[in-house]
């Protein structure tokens, strides 16, 4: 399969939060820091969806921390956990629905030929490609400093999982909103 290398639009982030999940798994992060750029294929997601979801961080309502969740679909949410660790997110839907995809985890496209390391964790994922709150609020639909770039593959098998750390999010704990990529590269 030939892949697309044009930046996703804002109309495939502006879809339910819990198909963007699913359709990110085989599309390419980009992400340019100074004359660098680093691609990674998604491997792992884990949706969020909105006000209602208990894990959400929009669940405790419009803050300085989640204003960009409320914005537009497209944007970069990244915010830091731990005090260490920062995590990307994609912003999905419309307007003030407050979604998001977390990126937990990447295939490396450098040295595509002698099979790339794969990264697991959001941490980890924002560690490799450098990103830090400064990518808070970027528009990802445009080829500036990041974006995303469609499938490496033609087809795309996944598993679902309960989501990672939010025990206690009551009955939203255990939603199959985690999308792992299973097929081999």
């Amino acid at each position: 399969m030939t892949r697309n290398k044009k930046a996703l639009g804002v109309k495939f982030y502006e879809k339910d939060t819990l198909a963007v999940a699913r359709e990110l798994l085989g599309c390419v992060v980009c992400v340019k820091r100074g004359e660098t750029l680093r691609r990674a294929e998604i491997i792992e997601t884990e949706a969020y969806c909105g006000e209602s979801d208990l894990a959400c961080h929009a669940s405790k309502g419009r803050t300085k921390r989640t204003e960009v969740m409320f914005g537009p679909a497209g944007r970069a949410y990244v915010y830091m956990i731990y005090g260490m660790y920062f995590c990307l997110n994609f912003v999905t839907e419309k307007e003030g629905s407050a979604c998001a995809v977390l990126i937990r985890g990447v295939r490396s496209l450098h040295g595509e030929d002698n099979g790339a390391p794969e990264i697991r964790g959001p941490g980890k994922t924002c560690r490799f490609f450098g990103i830090d709150k400064s990518f808070n609020g970027l528009d990802i639909t445009k080829k500036d400093k990041i974006w995303v770039e469609g499938k490496t593959r033609e087809k795309i098998d996944f598993k679902t999982d309960k989501r990672v750390g939010i025990d206690y999010a009551g009955e939203y704990k255990d939603k199959p909103w985690r999308f792992i990529l299973v097929n081999s590269v």
